[in-house]
């Protein structure tokens, strides 16, 4: 009876141990990864606009806008009214493997996979030239 209850008190002790260790910088690094991973809701976008066949601006929400640079050439991309953003895999984006734009071209739909989804900062925004904004 005695040695079953020294043997709870130590496995008692050696799990609040384990509780108590002390973050390791991989814990740190994984935590900041996920803290500047920047993601939202593919359905939250409000506008676009394409300068060029190769960069989509996107505004999402009322402030907030991210850069899409996509693979390749999207033809037309600059000159259309409307595109569609594809989320792959979830229903947010995080970065350009969750993301494909589909314009319409000259032969149907073009399918435009993207490279890098970059969040602006403010800082960044308020930068940009007027006629890029979204």
């Amino acid at each position: 009876m005695i040695r079953t209850s020294a043997w709870a008190a130590l496995t008692g002790l050696l799990a609040l141990a384990a509780c108590t260790t002390p973050a390791t910088s991989t814990d740190a690094s994984v935590a900041s990864a996920k803290a500047a991973r920047n993601c939202f809701w593919a359905d939250s976008v409000n506008s676009f606009n394409a300068v060029d066949d190769q960069t989509v601006y996107v505004r999402v929400g009322v402030k907030d806008i991210y850069r899409l640079d996509l693979f390749s050439r999207c033809p037309d991309v600059d000159w259309n009214q409307a595109i569609a953003l594809v989320s792959r895999g979830g229903p947010t984006i995080c970065s350009g493997l969750d993301a494909t734009v589909i314009t319409k071209g000259p032969i149907g739909p073009q399918r435009c996979e993207v490279r890098t989804v970059t969040k602006l900062t403010p800082e960044e925004v308020a930068a940009m030239n007027p006629k890029h904004k979204p």
